[in-house]
């Protein structure tokens, strides 16, 4: 759905929101993998764990980005807690490495994440999240900072079966994009899904958006078992393909 994420409520709201963990009743884990542009080394892996408690979840999550002479990585421990019946909040701290080869060594960082999460209706729900506020810097000897994100998203359920998403991301290094999606759900076990982004510029070009990039994918739920493909399709670079398997311990 395009990268669509602060409304949704799984496994994964450990990496994109973690105030809706809180709506998580179930102890759950879950591996996802993308291969940016069909490049190896530019895949990304990610594991998750969210252990419910009373009036919310404890969440941890690992990722990988890269390979052998570029990489990065992530540990999150994160916490979500209802605070009423329409509203929760989420908070995870992060440790984040960089590490580069030829003798280039590495670095690493603690930064932190917030996020929150409004059930305004059954059917409408508004979400937000933000990364890293201070712009963390890599190390004290180096003057590059870590971009802080900023997300802001809606979703509303016209039906059982249908859903849609619209956000807007904030990266302080570039302008504003936007995001939507939409998931049909055809049988219960089947999800079909197709979404739009735009890629916008950097914060000193002129342009405010650069090109656009599709995406599409589905989901099959089989009882506790949940398995998620899709591929988002960038004009000039072309595949990234994505998959996720997760389980429900109920």
């Amino acid at each position: 759905m395009a990268g669509t994420s602060v409304t949704l409520t799984d496994i994964w709201s450990t990496h994109n929101n973690q105030a809706a963990l809180a709506e998580i009743e179930h102890i759950a884990a879950g591996f996802y993998y993308e291969n940016r542009f069909a490049v190896n080394e530019l895949s990304l892996k990610s594991a998750a764990f969210v252990l419910p408690v009373k009036n919310g979840a404890f969440g941890v999550n690992l990722s990988y980005f890269g390979y052998s002479q570029y990489n990065e990585q992530k540990v999150g421990l994160a916490y979500g807690r209802k605070l009423g019946k329409h509203f929760s909040a989420g908070l995870q701290l992060d440790y984040q490495s960089v590490s580069i080869g030829e003798n280039y060594g590495s670095t690493g960082f603690l930064t932190f994440e917030l996020g929150l999460y409004s059930k305004i209706t059954d059917d409408f729900v508004i979400g937000a999240h933000v990364y890293n506020p201070f712009n963390t810097k890599l190390s004290n000897e180096l003057e590059e900072k870590t971009p802080a994100i900023f997300k802001l998203g809606m979703a509303y359920s016209f039906s059982d079966e249908l859903r849609l998403s619209i956000e807007t991301e904030k990266n302080t290094d570039y302008k504003p994009l936007l995001r939507g999606g939409l998931e049909y759900d055809i049988v219960e076990m089947l999800s079909v899904r197709i979404g739009y982004s735009t890629i916008p510029s950097t914060v000193s070009s002129e342009k405010f958006n650069i090109s656009s990039m599709y995406s599409f994918g589905f989901g099959l739920n089989i009882k506790a078992l949940k398995i998620n493909f899709a591929s988002s399709i960038h004009q000039t670079l072309g595949w990234s393909p994505q998959v996720s398997i997760s389980y429900n311990f109920n």
